[in-house]
């Protein structure tokens, strides 16, 4: 193999990776949890107010809020899991 192909194989592994990070970036940010937060509450109520829901606006809090809870919950959970399923595997 030639030092160009290395090199382009290299580089094309630094761009997969830097895309890697960016994804995860984006998966574990603030801003993201928030906005589907945001998101899912709008539409909820959207719904609850197309089906003639009593309280539309305290209603959507729950799917929303329930969104949220469990996305502040998953980087624990998640740390929790990998301790008990890979624990022996180093």
């Amino acid at each position: 193999m030639d030092s160009q192909k290395m090199e382009q194989e290299l580089l094309g592994i630094k761009e997969r990776n830097d895309r890697v990070e960016v994804d995860k970036a984006w998966e574990t940010s603030t801003f993201r949890t928030v906005t589907l937060t945001i998101v899912t509450y709008v539409l909820v109520t959207l719904l609850l107010l197309a089906i003639g829901n009593n309280d539309p606006f305290v209603n959507a809090l729950v799917p929303a809020l329930g969104y949220f809870l469990s996305a502040q919950s998953l980087p624990f959970i998640k740390k929790w899991w990998i301790r008990k399923n890979f624990k022996n595997k180093k």
